[in-house]
């Protein structure tokens, strides 16, 4: 698996600080779309920042609730490999996310690995 992470900016709406995009993809084998497909991984979450938490019911809850997704950031495997835009209030939070990804990134390949495995055997050289 190969992590493609591209960094760009766009001017705010009302024009006063930038917007940071980070687009980020994964390139995939086949063997690896195949182990995706079998353990059926595609919803599994890679990166969230701020998770949700239980935000009441009724009109208050929904309200809650609409405006933890708008500020929430998340990533699962169907959008690492279909790709995704993630903006960010300024350059550190785009630092912050990128690091998290690439952890992610390198957790899911060893999830990848030992999916890829379940039935064989492995042979490692220590």
């Amino acid at each position: 698996m190969k992590l493609l992470l591209r960094r760009d900016q766009r001017a705010a709406m009302l024009g006063s600080k930038p917007v940071f995009q980070l687009d980020v993809r994964a390139e995939i084998s086949a063997d690896e779309k195949g182990a995706i497909d079998k353990y059926k991984l595609g919803k599994t979450m890679l990166y969230e920042k701020n998770p949700l938490v239980d935000r009441g019911s009724g009109l208050l809850g929904l309200a809650s609730r609409m405006a933890h997704h708008a500020m929430n950031i998340s990533v699962s495997v169907d959008d690492l490999t279909s790709g995704k835009r993630i903006e960010c209030k300024d350059i550190l939070e785009v630092i912050a996310v990128e690091e998290q990804l690439k952890e992610a990134g390198q957790n899911f390949v060893a999830v990848l690995r030992t999916a890829q495995h379940f039935g064989g055997e492995e042979v490692l050289e220590l």
